[in-house]
């Protein structure tokens, strides 16, 4: 006779309060939105990931920017449309908030890198 032990994986609700959205990430989602019909699911997806990990696990994952207060990480997003990770995502993790809000989404195809300057105003802005 075997045992199993489960734990209860913590409730969206109970690990991250929130997402949010900077308003050029909102700009960025709907143009690659046009170009990409699952976008919508794979961020979805992404959340649900974040949700129980917010800086993620795994090559996937680095964080380009650490305070005490904040986290700025650049994420591969897989996108079923694309059949593959050439996604990137940039978001602000507030651990103090348990909250999200993401910056940027690119195609690694258009862009290179991330936008850096964008970056350096979304910490300017929350320093303030």
């Amino acid at each position: 006779m075997s045992m199993f032990f489960t734990v209860p994986m913590k409730l969206l609700s109970e690990s991250m309060k929130s997402f949010n959205d900077t308003q050029e990430f909102k700009k960025d989602f709907k143009k690659l939105g046009k170009k990409h019909q699952t976008l919508d699911e794979d961020l979805e997806k992404l959340k649900k990931v974040l949700a129980t990990t917010p800086t993620g696990i795994g090559k996937n994952f680095i964080v380009i920017h650490h305070s005490p207060a904040i986290k700025i990480v650049k994420a591969r997003m897989a996108c079923r449309a694309l059949r593959d990770r050439s996604l990137r995502i940039i978001y602000a993790y507030f651990e103090q908030e348990q909250t999200i809000e993401f910056i940027e989404l690119y195609f690694k195809g258009d862009k290179e890198n991330e936008d850096r300057e964008r970056i350096k105003e979304y910490l300017k802005n929350q320093a303030t």
